[in-house]
């Protein structure tokens, strides 16, 4: 990556870190929310040897548009219209009841770019390990299989699969099985 590629990148980790500053993840530990789109950059960069600058950026910006008061034109003016596409497609419209929402997960998930696909499936990964290792309060073994479940519905649908990335993600999916579905 060049110097200016760099720059970005830690720009837009810092406008992430701003705008999620005041949230906090649904986990035992309550860590804070930025954590999480730093974490599915990481599984694009480590596990799916993407190197793609706008998808990183993607990645870093995934969560702004639905889970804060971030516009569209803000990303854009920031980070440039493709960046800004990127997490328009991998957003869900949070003015719908979420069982509509999830369904259009699975819907969509055939018409996302590769940069979307790439970013769902890292998204859905940094997602499926939590629920395995740290879930959420209350959230039975049944939720997080259901969760699962739902989630591997989402990753079969996807236009592009990035095999290292999918080949992690079912290695999950089994995990859960045995860890879960009996208990």
């Amino acid at each position: 990556m060049t110097d200016r590629e760099l720059d970005t990148l830690f720009f837009a980790l810092e406008f992430a870190m701003y705008k999620h500053r005041n949230q906090r993840r649904k986990d035992r530990e309550s860590i804070p929310y930025i954590n999480h789109p730093f974490e599915v950059m990481t599984i694009l960069w480590k596990r799916g040897a993407v190197r793609d600058l706008e998808t990183l950026l993607g990645a870093l910006l995934h969560d702004t548009l639905e889970d804060t008061e971030t516009t569209v034109s803000e990303l854009e003016a920031h980070f440039g219209e493709e960046v800004a596409r990127i997490v328009q497609e991998v957003s869900d419209d949070k003015s719908l009841p979420k069982t509509v929402r999830k369904q259009q997960q699975i819907d969509h998930a055939v018409y996302l770019s590769r940069p979307a696909c790439n970013i769902k499936i890292a998204d859905k990964i940094a997602n499926v390990q939590e629920i395995l290792d740290n879930p959420p309060q209350g959230w039975s073994s049944k939720k997080r299989w259901n969760y699962i479940q739902w989630a591997a519905e989402v990753i079969r649908n996807l236009a592009y699969q990035n095999q290292p990335l999918n080949d992690y993600f079912q290695s999950l999916v089994l995990r859960g099985e045995r860890e879960l579905q009996y208990s």
